[in-house]
C-alpha cells in the first residue's frame, strides 16, 4: 500500500511538471502584453464593444506597438469613427506619436478622414505634429486631395506656409498632385505664390512639372507667381511642362509671357525638351510662337540634333527653316 501511495504522488508530480512545460503560466493567465494587442486589433476592426471590456479586464488604452502605433492611430487609419470615439471618451491621447512623428491626425489626413480629424480637433489634436520628412497633417492633407481637410485645417487657424525636410510646402504639394481646388483654397488663405523649396522651383514649377495641370497654373499666375522664376538648375515651369508634354500648359505659360528661349544650366530649352519627350503637338506650338531652333545646349547640340532618331518631329522642325 505504501508502495503504491508513493508512485501514485510521483504520477502527479510528474504530470504537473509537464503541464508547467507544455502550459506556462503566462498562457493560462492573459498577459498585459496580450490585452493591449487586443485592445489595437479591436480598434482596427471598429468593435467598440470588445474594447470596452479588454479595458475593463486592465489593458493599456495607450499602449503601442513596436513601432510606435497606438489603438486610437489604428483605429483612425482604418475609418473607424465609433472604435476612435469610444477610445478618445476613455482617455487615449490623441498626441501620441510614432517613432516616424505620425500621429492620430497625420493619418486621418493621408486617409481623407474628415470627421475623424473634427473629432480629433474638438479634442486638441497638435495640428502642427510632424512626420519623419516634416510634414503637417495641412501638407498631408494637401498631398492626397483631401478638400475637405484642407478647409477644416484652415477654420482651425494652421499656419499655411510650414515646409518639410524638402522645403515644400502644403501648396506646392497640392500643385504638384494637380488638386487645382486645394491650390485655390490655399492662395486664399494666404500660400504665397512665389516660396521656393530646396532646388528652388516654385509652386508654378512644380504644377508644370508633374501632373501639368494649367487650372493649377493659371491659378497660381493669377494670385502672382513669376512666370519665369527659375530653379537651381536654371529650369522654368515652361522648360518642364514642354518635358512632359503638357502642351495646354505651354500654351497657358507662353500666353502669360514665358520666355520662349531661356535655358536652363545644361543650355537645354523648352524646345529641346519637347524634342526629347517626342511630343509634335507641343513642337508645333513652340514654333508657332517663334522659338529659336537654332538655340545650343553646352555640347553644342540643336534641337535639330537631338531629333536625328525621331523622323516626325525632325520632318517638322526642317519645314520651320
Amino acid at each position: 500500500m505504501k508502495m503504491a501511495k508513493s508512485h501514485s504522488f510521483g504520477t502527479i508530480a510528474t504530470l504537473l511538471v509537464a503541464s508547467m512545460l507544455l502550459f506556462p503560466p503566462f498562457v493560462l493567465a492573459e498577459s498585459a502584453e496580450d490585452l493591449n494587442r487586443a485592445v489595437r486589433v479591436a480598434a482596427a476592426v471598429d468593435d467598440d464593444d470588445e474594447l470596452m471590456a479588454l479595458i475593463e479586464r486592465g489593458a493599456d488604452i495607450n499602449a503601442a506597438n513596436a513601432f510606435g502605433k497606438t489603438a486610437l492611430m489604428n483605429a483612425v487609419e482604418n475609418g473607424n469613427l465609433l472604435a476612435a470615439s469610444v477610445l478618445i471618451s476613455m482617455g487615449a491621447d490623441v498626441n501620441a506619436k510614432m517613432r516616424d512623428g505620425c500621429t492620430a491626425l497625420t493619418f486621418a489626413a493621408e486617409n481623407g478622414q474628415s470627421e475623424l480629424t473634427a473629432l480629433l480637433l474638438e479634442r486638441g489634436a497638435e495640428v502642427e505634429a510632424r512626420t519623419r520628412s516634416g510634414q503637417t497633417a495641412l501638407m498631408l492633407a494637401a498631398r492626397y486631395g483631401q478638400a475637405a481637410m484642407v478647409e477644416q485645417l484652415l477654420f482651425k487657424g494652421v499656419r499655411i506656409d510650414p515646409v518639410d525636410k524638402d522645403g515644400r510646402n502644403a501648396l506646392m504639394l497640392a500643385a504638384a498632385r494637380g488638386h487645382s481646388m486645394i491650390v485655390a483654397q490655399l492662395l486664399d488663405g494666404g500660400a504665397d505664390p512665389k516660396a521656393q523649396d530646396r532646388k528652388g522651383r516654385t509652386a508654378l514649377i512644380h504644377a508644370a512639372s508633374e501632373e501639368g495641370n494649367a487650372k493649377s497654373l493659371e491659378l497660381l499666375l493669377k494670385a502672382g507667381a513669376d512666370v519665369n522664376a527659375t530653379a537651381n538648375d536654371g529650369s522654368t515651369a515652361l522648360i518642364w511642362a514642354a518635358g512632359h508634354g503638357h502642351a495646354d500648359s505651354v500654351k497657358l505659360l507662353l500666353d502669360n509671357g514665358a520666355d520662349i528661349n531661356h535655358q536652363d544650366a545644361d543650355g537645354l530649352c523648352a524646345l529641346m525638351e519637347a524634342v526629347a519627350a517626342n511630343d509634335p503637338e507641343t513642337v508645333r506650338l513652340l514654333l508657332e510662337y517663334g522659338v529659336n531652333i537654332a538655340l545650343t545646349d553646352t555640347d553644342g547640340k540643336s534641337a535639330m540634333d537631338m531629333a536625328q532618331r525621331k523622323p516626325d518631329i525632325r520632318l517638322i522642325l526642317e519645314g520651320a527653316r
